[in-house]
């Protein structure tokens, strides 16, 4: 059995991180790619793909409940612009057991992988439109975002929620050995947000490229937003909800936002953080970005 990577406890129960090593592990992962994704076969990475990945420098990481998987990470090993750098290729958690930190936990577990290896960068995608896991991944882990990639698995995959709405997405970078990431990343501070994770309403509107307006998206004057230097684009709070309920909406949003940030990065800004605004009608999630 591989070491222990981490260990944590949450809501009374004890959770481990490790290296998967056995083939019913890996078999774990398919069956778990089925439940989150709902892929048809076609689109699961198969258990001997995995092991290979493994054994050529790749990484496989199991988040366990006992003996029962709860979640994983799978990586391997990419050239990016000439730099050696390890590209996340799926992460899944159990919908049971998404309140535990395991999404956080995998990615700090695949960054002592890649440490330990001296590989400083990990990248993956994700859908921007995604509140939960933008907030993940630039909120708790201090990734930057240079590419917005336009339907990167193609109009839609075997997966339902992947139907009717495009797979666009940001492609992200995590440099593992900046002081930004390892502030990020303490694990000794407080989950409410700090005040650099929070905006003023007033001050995101005025510098909005796309802005929530009675629940559709309203694109702002893009050649004025873009002569300062710091932009931002708002999202939805919930798209998946928003997706089922209007998914004509959806597309909308998608469309809107799309051109915000294919224009703020031609523009030369960089994804930056994810921040959220109070408003008298909940919360509110804005990208920011900056040169």
């Amino acid at each position: 059995m591989s070491e222990r990577m981490f260990e944590w406890e949450s809501g009374g129960k004890h959770y481990v991180i490790r290296e998967v090593s056995t083939e019913a592990e890996y078999h774990a992962i398919e069956a778990l790619q089925r439940e989150a994704w709902q892929f048809s076969d076609l689109d699961i990475v198969p258990a001997a793909t995995m092991m290979a990945t493994a054994h050529a420098g790749g990484c496989a990481l199991g988040a366990f409940d006992g003996d029962l998987m709860i979640g994983f990470a799978y990586a391997f090993p990419a050239l990016e612009d000439g730099r050696v750098s390890l590209h996340s290729h799926m992460l899944a958690v159990k919908p049971a057991h998404r309140n535990a930190q395991a999404g956080f936990y995998l990615k700090l577990a695949q960054r002592d992988f890649a440490l330990s290896r001296r590989i400083d960068e990990i990248s993956w995608t994700y859908d921007p439109l995604q509140s939960l896991n933008a907030h993940l991944n630039f909120g708790k882990l201090g990734v930057i975002s240079e590419r917005y990639i336009i339907n990167f698995y193609g109009e839609a995959t075997s997966s339902p929620l992947h139907q009717g709405f495009g797979t666009d997405r940001l492609w992200v970078r995590w440099l593992i050995a900046s002081h930004h990431v390892k502030t990020r990343i303490r694990r000794d501070q407080p989950t409410a947000p700090t005040a650099s994770q929070l905006i003023d309403l007033e001050e995101a509107v005025n510098a909005a490229l796309v802005i929530n307006e009675a629940g559709q998206p309203r694109l702002q004057n893009f050649a004025a937003r873009l002569a300062d230097d710091s932009c931002v684009i708002e999202i939805p709070h919930d798209i998946t909800a928003l997706k089922q309920r209007a998914p004509q909406a959806a597309v909308v949003w998608r469309e809107a936002t799309r051109a915000a940030f294919l224009a703020a990065l031609e523009a030369g800004f960089m994804v930056e953080d994810f921040l959220r605004a109070h408003s008298p009608g909940g919360r509110r999630w804005f990208y920011r970005l900056g040169r």
